[in-house]
């Protein structure tokens, strides 16, 4: 029998407060920090290479608009479409039917590939709308994804949610929200992960801050979709019709991600075409 009491106990409130009817959840807290300090650190590059505050701002909307609907279109659409096929209506408002009657719920689903794909079109949109070369763009953004992502994964584990398969391991958490059964903290392994990816990207950048394009993006796609690849095999199934299947959703879903940043990686340079 195993002794919940030799691993860590996890159990806090989504709540930090609550005024009236309004709350401050850790997750929107986490998410709040994600594009706070991405915001300031892509500030930082901007102004090292130049450019304005003016041109990262409209990018800040961009990515900001892309990376909530191509999250939200990405649970739906990969994850919940058995269900969101019937209640077309409720993947774009934050209501749901509960005993009939609508109520505000918020977006109950976000997926990470659906806001990975929604940045891509993001930041195509706004190179062609700001005349900015896509791959100058996409090397410089993500160097801050990686750092944002371990927000958002921090704020998983506030939730308890994406949580891991059952170990014995010393550093296991027991997520008393969803059961006594220590568990991998999965989400802090993505987060840790990142944060590492985030220093290795960076120190890349400082020490060249004008590589050949793609470069930086290609091994970012390859670091932090590979670590969500392997990652999975210690969470727990994200829905049902995982169970039985070789890889799940995460992992097909990010083969691709992998696969492009391994053509980035291998394909010929070409001319360094500045922003």
């Amino acid at each position: 029998m195993i002794d919940i009491l030799s691993f860590i106990t996890w159990g806090p409130e989504p709540e930090i407060f609550k005024i009236g009817s309004f709350g401050v959840r850790w997750y929107s807290l986490c998410w709040l920090l994600a594009f706070v300090v991405s915001y300031f650190l892509m500030l930082k590059i901007f102004k090292r290479e130049g450019k304005s505050q003016e041109l990262l701002d409209k990018l800040t909307i961009y990515i900001f608009v892309g990376t909530h609907l191509g999250a939200r279109l990405g649970h739906c659409f990969f994850y919940d479409w058995a269900y969101y096929k019937e209640h077309f209506i409720e993947i774009f408002i934050p209501f749901q039917k509960v005993n009939g009657a609508w109520e505000l719920t918020g977006f109950t689903g976000l997926a990470s590939h659906g806001g990975a794909i929604g940045i891509l079109v993001a930041l195509w949109l706004f190179s062609r709308n700001t005349k900015t070369n896509f791959m100058w763009i996409a090397d410089r953004l993500v160097l801050v994804v990686p750092i944002a992502g371990a927000f958002i994964r921090l704020g998983n584990f506030f939730n308890s949610e994406m949580i891991g398969n059952p170990t014995d391991l010393p550093w296991a958490v027991v997520f008393t929200h969803i059961d006594q059964i220590p568990r991998h903290p999965a989400q802090m392994y993505e987060a840790i992960a990142y944060v590492i990816i985030f220093f290795i990207l960076w120190a890349m950048y400082q020490k060249n801050k004008d590589p050949k394009p793609g470069k930086l993006f290609g091994i970012f796609l390859i670091l932090l979709f590979g670590a969500r690849f392997i990652i999975e095999y210690v969470k727990i199934d994200q829905v049902a019709f995982e169970a039985g299947m070789l890889l799940n959703m995460g992992q097909i879903l990010s083969i691709p991600f992998i696969l492009l940043g391994i053509f980035l990686l291998l394909r010929k340079p070409q001319e360094n075409k500045k922003a």
